[in-house]
């Protein structure tokens, strides 16, 4: 029997910026809001992989290790809500163009690859909370990070004693921004 792993490609926030944003979700949202993201599992998926075999995750690293895009800066300038996955999120007004194509070829090598891909387009979001209130309060605009993205990162989510828990496995670098 082969192992799965459970993988995706993300950007990783810097963990001065993971705490910031917690401090600012404790500040805007009630503790009965929703349930947290823990500060640590804070992250911008580029492309969910499903449960994949070794043998397919190291063709999937062969091909992430070959893209050749310039880093970018990422704004987190937004939040908003989905009442029907009850998740509310920090995202990115205008996301730049960066991003988008990173994500697009994450995707599209990982749908070639025969890794189940959402039909639904990319939004860029940092899940912030989970099992949300129709009735949840968005913050009013004003707020904003950037984070400079050099690297995206494979992370496998691991359950284990009732959490969740994303593990790095491999780092890609992107060039240095043009």
């Amino acid at each position: 029997m082969t192992d799965l792993n459970r993988l995706f490609f993300a950007l990783e926030i810097p963990k001065a910026r993971q705490q910031e944003i917690v401090r600012w979700r404790a500040a805007h949202f009630p503790p009965e809001a929703g349930k947290p993201v823990a500060a640590a599992n804070l992250h911008m998926t580029l492309a969910f992989l499903g449960e994949v075999s070794a043998e397919k995750q190291q063709a999937l690293v062969d091909l992430a290790g070959r893209i050749r895009q310039p880093g970018f800066t990422l704004r987190l300038d937004d939040a908003g809500q989905w009442p029907r996955s009850r998740v509310a999120w920090l995202g990115t007004r205008q996301p730049p163009r960066g991003l988008l194509q990173l994500a697009a070829m994450l995707r599209a090598q990982a749908a070639r690859s025969g890794c189940w891909q959402s039909p639904q387009p990319f939004h860029p979001h940092i899940t912030l909370l989970r099992q949300t209130d129709s009735a949840l309060r968005l913050p009013a605009p004003g707020f904003c990070w950037e984070c400079p993205v050099t690297e995206f990162v494979l992370y496998a989510s691991r359950f284990s004693q009732g959490r969740t828990r994303y593990q790095p496995l491999q780092r890609f670098a992107l060039d240095k921004e043009s």
